[in-house]
């Protein structure tokens, strides 16, 4: 399989004012076999990428419609937001430079399971848990993988459910299974974990230590507050208590 390293720009070969005179020289002293060959795999790197995208769109509309269901036959919709992310090939390619691992499709299907991902946010952890289990019991999804940052939250306090399911795709050559990254968290994980995003990115990812301190502090106060809202929601509706590691692989 030819290697993603160096795939031409997206624009058209044929389109001298898009480009800088060297790129232009450059293109010219090109063969047209060589042009050829670019051509075709700026082609494949589209479909390539574009089932990623397709499969994305499938767990999106999943959850859509659980969400319009609960909100037309249910008290209580537990999905307050849906987003979506689709990674540019460029950090795909990083990713695999980092890993040592020669990045081409078959090396990047079988390695990188988050070059599609979905997030959900919800108001309660129960939630999390229920949606989780009303995603991955649907027969067409395939659970691959399952962190619980919930029930076991990293060293520096954050907290989300993430799933790797597998969604057929089904295109004009066949179906295509996809992978796709769910991530599942409610609104006060969600808010942390936007704060702590945008300080690794001002300082560079070199945060000092009493902000990391403090950024600790504040997820095992988001997490009480889950728990506190958790049991308040309960009072009120009596919902179910969530029921962890019940997702079956």
């Amino acid at each position: 399989m030819t290697p993603l390293d160096g795939i031409p720009s997206q624009r058209h070969p044929d389109a001298p004012h898009l480009l800088t005179p060297r790129a232009q020289r450059t293109l010219e002293a090109i063969d047209g076999r060589t042009l050829d060959e670019m051509r075709a795999l700026r082609d494949e790197t589209e479909r390539f990428m574009l089932r990623y995208k397709f499969g994305m769109d499938e767990v999106i509309t999943k959850l859509s419609i659980l969400r319009e269901e609960f909100s037309q036959n249910h008290d209580y919709n537990p999905i307050e937001h849906i987003s979506s992310r689709l990674k540019s090939l460029d950090s795909v390619i990083a990713k695999m430079q980092r890993k040592g691992i020669e990045p081409t499709f078959d090396t990047i299907r079988d390695t990188v399971t988050d070059i599609a991902g979905v997030r959900v946010t919800c108001s309660f952890v129960s939630d999390a848990y229920r949606l989780a289990e009303l995603l991955t019991e649907q027969p067409d999804i395939r659970v691959l993988k399952v962190k619980d940052y919930i029930a076991e939250p990293k060293e520096n306090g954050y907290q989300s459910l993430h799933l790797i399911v597998e969604v057929p795709v089904f295109l004009s050559t066949g179906a295509h299974p996809v992978a796709v990254e769910v991530q599942i968290r409610t609104i006060a994980m969600d808010f942390w974990a936007s704060l702590e995003h945008k300080i690794y990115y001002k300082y560079d990812r070199q945060v000092p230590q009493e902000l990391l301190d403090g950024l600790t502090d504040a997820a095992h106060t988001a997490a009480e507050l889950d728990s506190r809202m958790e049991r308040l929601h309960r009072e009120v509706h009596g919902a179910p208590v969530h029921r962890r590691g019940t997702i079956a692989i």
